[in-house]
């Protein structure tokens, strides 16, 4: 059993080729194999979105708190909230981060296939992240 202490591990600004704007991240589990999880608490400031990105075994978002948006190709994004989880399945294009005036934190669990945890592609455009929110049913 392995016990990391707060603090035992330093906050790293995410790669800028792979996000927009001001994004924090806090390792919480990479587990060794035969484990394949990966854990990460992600930060987004207001604005700040990761690319465009697909993974091998998909995705779990776990939103800890703020309000921001998650968009899939040729659809409009969607609003999630804190306490929302969203399932990505594997292979799909996807995009999240935060609102362009609300930061967002969320939990993101994925588990690496071959060592690879994630496929990154282009930068989101200002366009796709600004398309107004598809309505979410049962939500005001």
């Amino acid at each position: 059993m392995d016990i990391y202490e707060n603090g035992s591990r330093p906050t790293r600004k995410a790669r800028s080729d792979w996000f927009t704007g001001t994004v924090w991240q806090d390792p919480v589990i990479e587990a060794p194999a035969p484990a394949r999880v990966r854990a990460l608490r992600v930060g987004f400031e207001p604005g700040a979105r990761t690319a465009w990105h697909t993974h091998p075994l998909g995705q779990t978002l776990y939103v800890l708190s703020g309000t921001g948006l998650v968009g899939l190709r040729e659809a409009a994004p969607r609003v999630i909230r804190a306490g929302d989880t969203v399932w990505i399945p594997p292979g799909e294009e996807h995009w999240h981060g935060a609102g362009p005036e609300t930061g967002m934190v969320h939990l993101a669990i994925q588990e690496a296939e071959d060592g690879q945890v994630a496929n990154w592609l282009e930068k989101v455009s200002d366009a796709d992240y600004l398309t107004p929110p598809q309505a979410t049913p049962n939500r005001p």
